[in-house]
């Protein structure tokens, strides 16, 4: 639905704005609101795993630091 390349965590969290907001209006039916939750549900689940890869890109990089820096210290 939202696999799209190149889709930036920002958008995404800009399209579960509106999804939201179109929930949160009581002029929508029930088989839309379904719709809408579904989909809202495949975006929260692509942004956490855009998060868990930044956190775990985080990681590796504070790792690689701490290295350099525990060699830099030792010299």
């Amino acid at each position: 639905m939202t696999k799209k390349k190149n889709i930036s965590f920002e958008e995404l969290l800009i399209k579960l704005e509106e999804i939201t907001n179109k929930l949160e209006k009581s002029d929508i039916g029930l088989e839309e609101s379904i719709k809408l939750y579904e989909e809202g549900i495949i975006i929260s689940k692509e942004c956490y795993e855009m998060l868990d890869k930044a956190k775990l890109k985080i990681t590796e990089l504070k790792k690689e630091f701490e290295k350099q820096l525990d060699k830099d210290v030792e010299e």
